[in-house]
């Protein structure tokens, strides 16, 4: 068994991600922190507790930082709604979180399972960040680290012009993460574009599935459907968070480049923007692995699936 550790803030599309890694029967889950980002912290503790308890799991969800690093929190429930499940009336209150905070939830795990745990980041950074500057040795120590973060090829940015949600919400965190020397996977927004929107067609096949899952999955997305028919000009709503679970899950498919990558800090309007050496100009050092592409067809493949039961 496989032993991921995930980290989210805890909306709609990170539901789905951590309901495939629940129900995947090579991984074993070993606990979700969870940080504030796309909902305040209180409520998004609250979605991965109703989530677990969903899929029929107990594993451990964890409370962590409540804002950024330097920052105020700004959150996207226009995006996601309100409680971040599509504000379509879940009972998202009154369950308690495991005794333990987040980052040092991290710090241990990574400690007690060496070379053995992929760490899978769905939010902000921020957990991640101060979990390196207590204990910056974790970084050799975990196997993978893979992030739903930035636009690494094909822009554009989902918040701003050039910047994704994750990387806007705490840069200072992502530049602790991206200079600590772990082995970081990066797998943008420009690739939950590109591959996973949930057209009519892929609402349709997600239905027939008829799980309790399947349904949950597409029923939260409520908020989030209109905003990319609004906003974003999608066909449908897309799923960054699930397709950066699959590449956790199996990343054979993928097509990827070790590039040296930073990020700007600020200000507006260049904040959270994800900055990409792909010809060297800059010299900067290869220190992650950037997902350019990966096959839409593998992906919902593997969705449909792991949502199937």
């Amino acid at each position: 068994m496989r032993k991921f550790l995930i980290d989210t803030d805890t909306a709609s599309d990170d539901a789905v991600a951590m309901c495939m890694a629940l129900r995947h029967p090579d991984i074993e889950v070993v606990g979700f922190t969870v940080v504030a980002g796309n909902v305040p912290l209180e409520q998004a503790v609250q979605n991965a507790l109703y989530t677990v308890e969903l899929c029929g799991a107990d594993t451990p969800v964890y409370a962590g930082a409540h804002a950024p690093i330097l920052r105020d929190l700004g959150t996207a429930q226009d995006v996601h709604g309100e409680d971040g499940f599509g504000d379509i009336g879940l009972d998202l209150r009154g369950r308690e979180p495991a005794n333990g905070w987040a980052p040092e939830v991290i710090v241990d795990t990574i400690r007690a399972n060496p070379g053995q745990v992929t760490l899978v980041a769905l939010g902000p950074l921020t957990n991640l960040a101060a979990a390196l500057l207590w204990a910056p040795d974790i970084a050799t120590l975990v196997e993978r680290v893979v992030i739903m973060g930035g636009t690494g090829e094909h822009g554009p940015g989902n918040i701003s012009p050039t910047a994704e949600f994750n990387f806007w919400v705490d840069p200072e965190a992502v530049r602790v993460v991206l200079r600590s020397g772990m082995p970081l996977e990066l797998v943008g927004w420009d690739i939950s574009i590109a591959s996973a929107v949930v057209t009519e067609e892929r609402r349709s096949q997600i239905r027939a599935l008829d799980s309790a899952i399947a349904h949950f999955s597409l029923d939260i997305q409520a908020t989030l459907a209109s905003y990319a028919w609004e906003e974003t000009r999608l066909a449908g709503p897309d799923f960054p968070d699930p397709i950066a679970m699959a590449h956790a899950i199996d990343p054979s498919p993928a097509t990827s480049e070790q590039l040296g990558v930073d990020i700007a800090i600020g200000p507006e309007p260049m904040r959270g923007t994800m900055i990409v050496d792909h010809y060297g100009f800059a010299q900067m050092p290869k220190n992650a692995t950037v997902v350019t592409h990966y096959p839409e067809d593998r992906f919902f493949e593997l969705l449909f699936q792991l949502l199937a039961s």
